[in-house]
């Protein structure tokens, strides 16, 4: 009985310490499954809602430029022209007259090569500047974006029936304008189409 107790007391046996040793290393391996795991999921979740962000935000943006867009008058020049994947056009900013020298603005919109939605605003060309003409404002909307894809909806006409044109240089305004955002296969984003109904009122410079 004393010799089995000395030999005990001495150490653990090699055999112990290699049992522990395994156990310690499946421990070990499960937690860094479970952390790497985590933060997977911690990033991707982050992605998500600063993608979500960056296109809400855009899609309110452009629903309000795109709702106080300039009809114009009767007999003058367009103030919308429109192709299938980018629009010019005439509108005005939702902001006091006192913060801008002028709130009407000539706003373009399209994909550039870096695949980002750009929106470019300039002051109004045809009204009259009250000091200094501002410079071009270039703002990005959405990165990462392979194109857009834009139509108009054309009221009945004698010649042709109502429906969606991928092209406007027509004076006046579209009843509807539908602007849809591609991605590239795989990117796992998506977002519905944004349609808005111009204004069709005059607005003052």
């Amino acid at each position: 009985m004393r010799r089995w107790t000395r030999r005990r007391e001495s150490g653990f046996t090699l055999l112990e310490v290699l049992v522990a040793l395994s156990v310690l290393g499946f421990l070990l391996a499960g937690l860094s499954q479970g952390t790497r795991f985590g933060l997977m999921a911690w990033t991707g979740q982050s992605r998500a809602i600063a993608w979500r962000d960056e296109i809400d935000t855009a899609e309110r943006l452009l629903r309000g430029l795109i709702a106080r867009m300039d009809p114009g008058v009767e007999d003058g020049p367009p103030t919308l022209r429109g192709l299938p994947g980018a629009m010019q056009f005439r509108t005005s900013l939702a902001l006091p007259v006192a913060m801008l020298p002028m709130r009407m603005v000539e706003a373009g919109l399209g994909v550039d090569g870096q695949r980002r939605l750009v929106l470019r605003v300039t002051a109004n060309p045809n009204a009259t500047p009250i000091g200094p003409r501002p410079p071009v404002i270039e703002e990005v909307l959405v990165r990462g974006i392979e194109g857009i894809d834009l139509a108009f909806w054309r009221r009945a006409r004698r010649d042709a029936p109502a429906g969606w044109v991928t092209a406007w240089s027509e004076t006046g305004l579209p009843s509807l304008i539908r602007l849809r955002m591609r991605f590239a296969a795989g990117d796992g984003r998506h977002w519905p189409d944004i349609v808005v109904a111009p204004v069709r009122d005059s607005i003052a410079d």
